[in-house]
């Protein structure tokens, strides 16, 4: 027989499983739930996108494209980051398309991580950094941010965490799952902390159209950091094009080259039907992530507000589309508040500390749902809360 456990690699057996995924196989088993987990556009690909995808099957273009993707492509990311975000790179050595931007992510890290390397990663943040980290040899480092200073890293946070070994900082904003945002301000303060070093920024961008308020600032447009900083993003949350798997990452032509090197041989091109796909959205469909974006505001006010009167305090997230309650009122742990919650009064919401330090005590909603759902589940969860109340009366 085969001895499993002296085979596996020691690094994927010593990753703990996802904390948001262990929700999801509960809620196949569970029927009338209402789902605020799911991290994920309820918007359907635009009908001009979808077309645009259909029509190059018609036409018959199923073959591999290049392995830093088609040209056209690379040329239409090129135009708009420079356009919407005033960074400019070049299409033919500067950009590669990836399999979503959880890809890129990977990419990156294998590219610049050596086995020891540290990784800067504040937190709360997506659950993939870490993992990829220790996958690659080295050492997460995590910094718990803060609250009161609206999930913000700081510059004396990052200046503490650096050491000799300090390869790379992992930079997620807008925030998943906090909704934080970095202003122009914040990340010239980080600027000045890393001009002295030879750290590179993965910058996580892929909410970047998803702001209130005001435009997102990428930290590549910042003087002094455009050679250090390796842009990430992608179609998924723009243009509710989650399956179609369609990502890229921008930087140094360096950089790139190594990149651009691992994706060739482990998965040598994107899907070409989502290639097409991408085009036609960055070329004819940039007013579609603005009617998204209006929708999701006011869901994101309906709900902020509604936790607020339920008597959860809310930060207010100006990214993404996530909602981040302190349920610590409550008297349980993110996850015993998340699964009775789910038990109970079937909502799912995702823990806090599935998501790293600085979690535990919150829990992530997502308003990328219908107001009539969230308004149930506001509902819902009052009620939950109300009897969470007496039971603490009875303990007292």
């Amino acid at each position: 027989m085969i001895d499993y456990g002296s085979v596996l690699s020691k690094r994927a057996v010593g990753l703990a499983p996802s904390g948001i995924r262990r929700f999801f196989d509960i809620l196949e088993e569970m029927k009338d739930v209402i789902s605020l987990g799911v991290g994920e556009p309820d918007f359907v690909t635009p009908g001009h996108i979808r077309a645009a995808g259909i029509e190059s099957l018609k036409e018959g273009y199923t073959k591999y494209t290049s392995n830093a993707g088609m040209v056209a492509l690379r040329k239409e990311i090129s135009s708009y980051l420079e356009r919407r975000f005033h960074i400019k790179y070049a299409y033919d050595d500067q950009i590669c398309i990836t399999v979503g931007g959880s890809e890129a992510i990977d990419l990156v890290i294998r590219a610049l991580v050596d086995p020891g390397d540290e990784v800067i990663i504040p937190t709360p943040s997506f659950v993939c950094y870490g993992p990829l980290v220790t996958l690659a040899g080295g050492v997460p480092v995590e910094v718990e941010t803060k609250v009161e200073n609206g999930f913000r890293l700081m510059p004396q946070e990052l200046k503490a965490a650096i050491t000799p070994k300090t390869k790379l900082l992992v930079l997620p904003y807008p925030s998943n799952p906090t909704g934080g945002i970095m202003e122009r301000a914040d990340l010239e303060a980080l600027a000045g902390i890393l001009k002295d070093t030879n750290i590179i920024v993965l910058s996580d961008e892929i909410y970047a159209e998803l702001t209130y308020g005001q435009d997102h600032v990428s930290m590549a447009s910042i003087p002094g950091m455009y050679e250090c900083t390796l842009v990430v993003s992608g179609f998924s949350k723009a243009f509710a094009m989650t399956g179609w798997r369609l990502g890229y990452v921008c930087g140094a032509e360096k950089i790139i080259q190594e990149i651009t090197k691992i994706h060739q041989f482990g998965i040598m091109s994107a899907p070409t039907i989502s290639q097409f796909a991408g085009i036609e959205a960055l070329r004819n469909g940039m007013a579609d992530p603005g009617k998204m974006r209006e929708s999701y505001d006011k869901r994101r006010r309906f709900m902020v507000d509604g936790f607020r009167r339920i008597g959860l305090e809310c930060f207010e997230p100006q990214g993404a589309f996530y909602a981040f309650p302190c349920i610590r009122s409550s008297g349980l742990s993110s996850d015993k508040f998340s699964e009775r919650l789910l038990m109970e009064e079937k909502i799912a919401v995702i823990a806090g500390n599935a998501f790293g330090g600085g979690g535990e005590g919150f829990v992530r909603c997502c308003y990328a749902a219908s107001m009539e759902n969230i308004a149930e589940a506001l509902k819902r969860m009052e009620r939950f809360l109300a009897k969470l109340r007496r039971e603490q009366g009875r303990s007292a």
